[in-house]
């Protein structure tokens, strides 16, 4: 024992020598801005306005050793990259160690700052998005705040519980509850259910047991697909008839008929929540499979993430994904075609949200002259 513990800790190796330290190569890069964002999902501008909040606010700090702005970066290169923290460690020569810890210490400002930027800006909704004032929604669309999805995050999970975190597509994920203002901002998020949880099962859930849950105002309502009832405040399309935009694209002619015509606009304006869950995934692509961290930490890494989206979509500053996203409303959208899983749980069970749906698919079909 005495000589496996003299190898182990006390016979160090030599002290590893590099051309430029991390931070060094970090502040390289500032000067490089095409650079700075291939590395770190952001624009240095960005990154600074960040690093600036986190220190000033949520407790991020530098060690004697570790700059705040090391620290950063190294946990930006790990989720955006997404690195290793083997290969962090070989690139900016710490131990471990120190990025497992100063990772941890980076995740735990950004679930604070979650809680404060996961929200809707407006929590009345009192004005309308400039977006339903587009001629093809207007005035059709005028009540609705916002679009409800899940999405699954490809995670790792212990054997015994690879069945209940399997999905529908075969792999074992976490099933991401989220809603997303027509600025593609998300303002509330739930992550850590299973994969094979259903989508209309954790807003259930999270009507009952969340406060800060943004509830529509009376009158207004939340875009929904067929997974979720068609409800008081969720305004689902109708079944039976084509829904999702790639299917209307792969086929020859316009919509056919008010039910057809009605879903085509209903798709084409719920699809914010798709393309916000698409530029989240393409920017911080750790979350197209998240390493066998221990589940708690795998939903905060979730979170994480969402604030970050949030945060570069607040800062009003140039970013490449969300900038193609606004050029183009098909860029990064998430294939929601397959649906094998797209019935609710709950029966269709108010005429009230029925009733809205016929008015807008009648008025419609009548602009139209049918």
């Amino acid at each position: 024992m005495a000589n496996l513990y003299t190898e182990r800790y006390l016979q160090k190796g030599a002290y590893r020598q590099t051309p430029e330290t991390g931070i060094q190569w970090v502040m390289r890069l500032m000067d490089r801005p095409r650079y700075f964002y291939k590395m770190f999902r952001m624009s240095p501008e960005i990154f600074h306005a960040l690093h600036d909040l986190l220190v000033s606010t949520y407790g991020l700090s530098s060690s004697n050793n570790v700059s705040s702005i090391e620290s950063l970066t190294m946990f930006l290169w790990i989720v955006g990259g997404p690195q290793s923290f083997s290969q962090v460690e070989s690139h900016f020569t710490r131990s471990l160690w120190t990025v497992h810890t100063k990772f941890h210490e980076v995740l735990k400002c950004l679930r604070k700052l979650a809680k404060n930027n996961i929200t809707p800006r407006d929590t009345t909704f009192s004005t309308e998005h400039g977006r339903l004032r587009e001629d093809r929604f207007w005035p059709y669309f005028k009540d609705a705040i916002g679009a409800i999805d899940g999405s699954h995050i490809s995670v790792v999970v212990l054997l015994d519980e690879t069945i209940s975190h399997t999905c529908r597509h075969g792999y074992t994920s976490q099933n991401v509850l989220a809603i997303c203002d027509f600025d593609m901002r998300f303002i509330f998020a739930v992550a850590g259910w299973p994969g094979s949880a259903h989508d209309s099962r954790i807003l259930s859930h999270a009507l009952a047991n969340f406060p800060s849950f943004p509830m529509p105002p009376t009158g207004k309502y939340y875009l929904v697909d067929s997974g979720y009832p068609n409800r008081i405040g969720y305004l689902a399309p109708f079944k039976g008839t084509t829904y999702h935009i790639p299917e209307f694209r792969h086929r020859s002619g316009p919509p056919q008929g008010k039910y057809e015509v009605f879903n085509f606009l209903h798709s084409s304006l719920r699809n914010v929540i798709e393309r916000s869950f698409g530029v989240l995934k393409q920017k911080w692509r750790i979350l197209k499979g998240i390493p066998s961290f221990s589940p708690a930490t795998q939903k905060h890494i979730i979170m994480a993430c969402l604030a970050l989206h949030n945060f570069v979509r607040d800062s009003n500053l140039r970013d490449k994904e969300f900038e193609r996203c606004d050029a183009d409303e098909d860029y990064l959208l998430e294939d929601t075609s397959d649906t094998s899983d797209d019935e609710s749980e709950d029966a269709e069970n108010d005429d009230t949200m029925n009733t809205i749906r016929t008015r807008i698919a009648d008025a419609l079909i009548s602009a139209r002259g049918g």
